[in-house]
């Protein structure tokens, strides 16, 4: 249980290291996308990355090839759903979700915050987290496809333009 052998020891040594120059490159190949913001797609891949490499480390029953081919297997299929997905509107909507208004000139959306099991709390918390002190200050709180809160302020709304579709029908 604590100890079997030293050649064990060395192959964890040996082929961990070769994997996470491997997950490197490989992260480096795929681009910036990989480990961006991420949204529930993307952190699927990165856990499945991350247990992946796990695996090449403490599986003898995986060589290091074998590892690698799957680490570049993720790392390929990430990048041709998220080329698919910039190019299809119907793909993307399936593979990310859509931002949501939860805040829209000061009002919270109560049904908004239920569908997206959000607190009241979270939503103050990332208004006082922009400098506001109340809500009267805030022309919109957006749920962004990566579960991140964008806050904007009435003096930094403009035109509304970056918000598109979300905002409120009476007021589009």
């Amino acid at each position: 249980m604590w100890f079997d052998s030293w050649g064990d020891v060395a192959r964890v040594l040996l082929v961990g290291a070769a994997a996470y120059v491997t997950l490197v490159i490989v992260l480096r190949i795929s681009g910036k996308r990989t480990l961006g913001q991420l949204n529930a797609f993307d952190f699927i891949v990165t856990v499945a990355l991350g247990s992946t490499l796990a695996t090449i480390l403490l599986s003898s029953d995986v060589s290091f090839i074998e590892g690698a081919a799957a680490l570049a297997l993720l790392a390929l299929l990430q990048l041709v759903v998220a080329f698919a997905s910039s190019r299809s509107e119907r793909l993307r909507e399936t593979v990310t979700a859509s931002p949501t208004l939860v805040v829209w000139d000061g009002e919270l959306d109560r049904r908004a915050l239920e569908r997206n099991r959000l607190a009241e709390s979270e939503i103050l918390q990332a208004v006082r987290g922009s400098g506001s002190g109340g809500l009267d200050e805030i022309a919109a709180v957006v749920l962004e496809t990566n579960g991140t809160l964008s806050v904007i302020s009435r003096s930094k709304l403009g035109d509304a333009s970056a918000l598109g579709s979300l905002r409120p029908e009476s007021s589009a």
